[in-house]
């Protein structure tokens, strides 16, 4: 049964409660009192928050299936990983830092925040963040949506939801080309596995070479 509208929302805000959460226990705790240990301690956090968000999410019974996709759904993953890599941190961002400069310092800070702690990093932005977005965006935005105002306005409209809650302007259209290829994704494959793989392989593009970038002006 595909959850409601209103169910859908209220464990988007829940999860944006739960990185704020773990966020504040990495700044406020981690770096302060423990900075030698911060990048293990911040991963700690970040999967304990996460992990029982989660828990709550499956016991209440909305948690979506991963179910294993098919052959062409798994081959339109990996097709579309270095795709949207391509259309987005190659062609779409370079042309709006010129324009939003502030956002752009912003955004620059965040990934020099990633790129000093690789190990927390990486399970951030390649594990973590293409799991829990596709599950909430994907797999219950979406479905919960469709109903009402039909496969297309849903696609759309989550979307447009998952580009806003980037809260920065340079990643903002990046964002909003990456839910509709991975919200089509999803509604060609009829697999959510597929947009979790998709996601993935694109963050993971994009984290080695931030890293490369960072570790080559260091």
């Amino acid at each position: 049964m595909a959850p409601t509208i209103p169910q859908a929302l209220l464990w988007i805000l829940g999860y944006l409660l739960t990185m704020l959460l773990y966020t504040i226990i990495n700044i406020v705790v981690c770096r302060r009192r423990f900075p030698r240990q911060s990048q293990w301690l911040s991963l700690f956090a970040m999967l304990l928050c996460c992990g029982g968000y989660l828990a709550l999410l499956a016991r209440s019974g909305c948690l979506p299936p991963l179910s294993f996709p098919s052959l062409p759904g798994l081959l339109a993953a990996l097709f579309t990983a270095p795709a949207l890599y391509l259309l987005c941190d190659c062609g779409i961002d370079p042309l709006l830092e010129k324009r939003f400069p502030r956002s752009e310092a912003s955004y620059a800070q965040a990934a020099a925040r990633l790129a000093s702690q690789p190990v927390s990093g990486f399970f951030q932005a390649v594990l973590l963040s293409p799991v829990m977005e596709e599950l909430l965006m994907r797999g219950l935005l979406l479905p919960a949506l469709s109903p009402l105002f039909g496969p297309l306005a849903a696609l759309l409209l989550s979307s447009l939801l998952f580009a806003l809650l980037h809260f920065n302007w340079v990643q903002t259209l990046s964002a909003l080309s990456c839910g509709l290829a991975l919200g089509l994704l999803s509604l060609l494959s009829g697999s959510l596995f597929c947009c979790v793989l998709a996601h993935l392989g694109y963050n993971l593009l994009s984290f080695l070479l931030l890293l490369r970038k960072y570790q080559k002006g260091a």
